[in-house]
């Protein structure tokens, strides 16, 4: 009769726990910049002192995650919503516990990042692009949601959303094979609204589009389609074989009007922030944008639509 010793149950336990440990996800909640850092050294239980050491530990200490094959998301850590979250549950801000629940209920619910083995400062631009996204979905949509509320007959907000996926989904059929990279920028109350789409288009077939990209992006566009904004878009194809080109598209009575040849090259040729001439990329060309579709025209065929609803 087969019988079973102490030390092999412990061990079967063991691994037991092990396979479990690998289906147990976890989030770090990561302190990227110097200032979130010395705002989290005024509470005496955060035992770290130096930011560039702190840093080692976290990358350690992912590092250690995944060789265990424990599927890890890093958050951004913010001090300021911290506190107002401790205030908000009645917990103590000087406690790793508190710290550890901010991080279950709060900075793991915001854009995180997944640690695959990229290094730390590449994952922290990563990071601060998520939340830079997450930051302007929410402002857009804030925008498209007052012009929802103006009492009109039909919502305009929502209007303006499926004319913003219409009009992605005709620009990336206007820019054919190649890799895209598509910049809508519209005005808004302080800094401008600015969403970007990368794509990837082959000779047949629709483009491959991030989703959420591609959200952000027909949101900020509805955004200027509903408040009648004057606001823009920029189009850089990298062909299969070939140099760069560079079209653009401005924002004009709710339609995407192609630029000459001449404004694409004034627009991308001068300094923003100063007004001034900048010398032209060397290996790009600066071409008028393309004509493209109006509102009652036929999809472009095999283009599939943004819609984050599945409607």
């Amino acid at each position: 009769m087969a019988h079973t010793t102490p030390g092999g149950t412990h061990r079967r336990e063991r691994s037991a726990r092990r396979a479990l440990r690998r289906e147990a996800p976890s989030t770090v909640a990561l302190l990227a910049d110097e200032e979130d850092f010395a705002a989290m050294r005024r509470y005496a239980s955060f035992a770290f002192h130096d930011h560039g050491a702190y840093l080692r530990q976290v990358e350690g200490l992912l590092r250690a995650l995944a060789s265990q094959g424990v599927h890890t998301a890093v958050a951004l850590f913010d001090p300021a919503e911290y506190e107002e979250f401790c205030a908000d549950s009645d917990l103590d801000p000087d406690t790793s516990t508190a710290r550890t629940r901010y991080t279950a209920e709060v900075a793991a619910a915001g854009p995180t990042v997944t640690y695959r083995g990229q290094p730390l400062d590449q994952l922290v631009q990563g990071l601060i692009g998520a939340a830079e996204q997450q930051a302007t979905w929410e402002y857009a949509t804030a925008l498209l949601s007052r012009a929802a509320g103006c009492g009109c007959p039909d919502d305009p907000g929502r209007t303006a959303f499926h004319s913003g996926q219409a009009a992605l989904r005709r620009l990336l059929a206007a820019a054919g094979p190649g890799r895209h990279h598509l910049v809508c920028s519209v005005p808004a109350s302080g800094a401008p609204l600015v969403a970007v789409v990368h794509a990837q288009a082959a000779e047949q077939g629709p483009a491959e589009v991030d989703r959420t990209e591609a959200l952000i992006f027909s949101t900020v566009l509805a955004c200027g389609i509903a408040t009648s904004s004057p606001g823009g878009v920029v189009l850089r194809t990298t062909a299969p074989r070939g140099r760069d080109t560079v079209r653009g598209w401005a924002l004009h009575q709710g339609r995407l009007r192609p630029l000459s040849e001449a404004e694409v090259f004034s627009a991308y040729c001068t300094d923003a922030d100063t007004g001034e001439p900048v010398p032209p990329e060397h290996g790009v060309d600066y071409r008028p944008g393309l004509p493209l579709p109006g509102p009652d025209d036929p999809e472009p065929e095999g283009q599939e639509p943004a819609d984050p609803e599945g409607e």
